[in-house]
């Protein structure tokens, strides 16, 4: 799934007005009515009302900043429209962008158009940074702040992210778009005017040319580097989840805003736990005396090892539940469980006295298998004993 500012073509410091302009643009871009049998223009189109529909939300703008499509799952964001379920229903829903629900060619043939805003005058804005964060789950279990390394470009400390040693006497007005930026073309039909803007391709969109750049980072303004970030990732993160560091990306070109570090978790596998959303399973192997006569094993747990009493004549596939020993809930105040689930160990190789005394036992009746005495047959959840050790 794509990243939603990706999709408005905005970074992640954009306001709710920048959202709102981008979201129209691509949305009158892409309508069906312009693009009549268009499936890609159609996908297109829902692809920006679902990135809308999360980004305008502060709240789930904010959940989406800190761990991605994971953090508004089942929130609205839905793949493939929003949620929306007809084409129609996204205008309805965004109305107050096309002026209260009228009709999108009032302005698209109408010649009206309106200014654009001009290019970003002070440099470029620097690239986000993505990379994995592996945890093991004692970390995610408990939360944990984390110390990184990251290799990015930084600002050249030489001309202090400038790209000139003299900015008063470092660059030229752009003769090619006269210092605007942008490059406007305009165009004529028979269904009115169309002003097509587009980035001056000479200055890219700064409105100035270098003309003493810098010795050390050759006018760019940055140099690649290495840099220790420190994140606190908190407990009940997911597989997926990203946490957002902003600003801690690549440096922007000659004083362009800084892009923003992604870190996303990465869940290391486990020496003894699987993991079943919240709850985390363990594996307890039973030889067949102590599961038959029962016992007291020591288990481990995510904090430390804890005693855990076998009842005699326990089956193997038995759950046990130690109740809040699991990971908990990044949204609320519970935690799972650990489970226990038992597995009665056959041995593979056995002495010729060993095997005299199981031929004897084979004859006995409290040797004989009785499924209806026992609860195999239960669901997986009603098979669960709780366990308070």
């Amino acid at each position: 799934m794509r990243d939603y500012y990706e999709i408005l073509g905005l970074d992640r410091s954009a306001s709710a007005d920048e959202l709102k302009k981008a979201y129209r643009k691509l949305a009158l871009k892409y309508h069906p009515d312009r693009n009549p049998g268009d499936t890609e223009a159609e996908n297109r189109f829902k692809e920006a009302a679902e990135a809308y529909e999360v980004l305008s939300s502060p709240e789930k703008r904010q959940r989406y900043d800190r761990f991605g499509h994971a953090g508004v799952r089942g929130n609205g964001a839905q793949g493939g429209g929003a949620g929306f379920q007809d084409i129609n229903d996204i205008f309805s829903a965004f109305s107050d962008i096309f002026g209260g629900g009228g009709s999108i060619f009032d302005e698209v043939f109408g010649g009206g158009g309106g200014r654009t805003r001009r290019g970003n005058r002070r440099g470029r804005p620097g690239s986000d940074l993505r990379i994995k964060l592996p945890l093991t789950l004692e970390e995610i279990a408990e939360g944990v702040d984390k110390k990184i390394k990251v290799r990015k470009y930084g600002a050249c400390e030489t001309c202090e992210g400038r790209g000139v040693e003299d900015e008063a006497d470092g660059y030229d007005s752009c003769t090619t778009c006269n210092g605007a930026g942008e490059i406007r073309q305009v165009s004529r039909s028979v269904f009115g005017q169309f002003v097509n803007v587009q980035p001056c391709p000479t200055c890219r969109g700064e409105g100035r040319v270098i003309k003493n750049p810098c010795a050390e980072c050759r006018g760019e303004g940055r140099l690649k580097t290495e840099e220790t970030i420190q994140l606190s990732v908190p407990a009940g993160v997911l597989e997926g989840h990203y946490l957002t560091v902003r600003g801690a990306g690549n440096s922007g070109i000659r004083g362009g805003n800084p892009g923003d570090l992604r870190v996303e978790i990465e869940e290391k596998a486990h020496e003894h736990f699987s993991r079943e959303g919240l709850d985390v399973v363990y594996d307890l192997y039973l030889s067949f005396p102590d599961a038959a006569l029962g016992t007291e094993v020591e288990v481990p747990t995510l904090k430390g090892r804890a005693r855990l009493q076998i009842d005699a004549g326990i089956q193997s596939g038995k759950l046990l539940r130690m109740r809040e020993r699991g990971i908990p809930d990044i949204e609320s105040s519970r935690r799972g469980d650990q489970i226990v689930r038992v597995q009665v160990w056959t041995p593979r190789s056995m002495t010729d006295d060993e095997r005299d005394t199981l031929e004897k036992m084979r004859e006995s009746e409290s040797f004989s298998p009785d499924p209806t005495s026992v609860d195999d047959r239960k669901s997986f959840f009603s098979r669960v004993k709780d366990v308070f050790s």
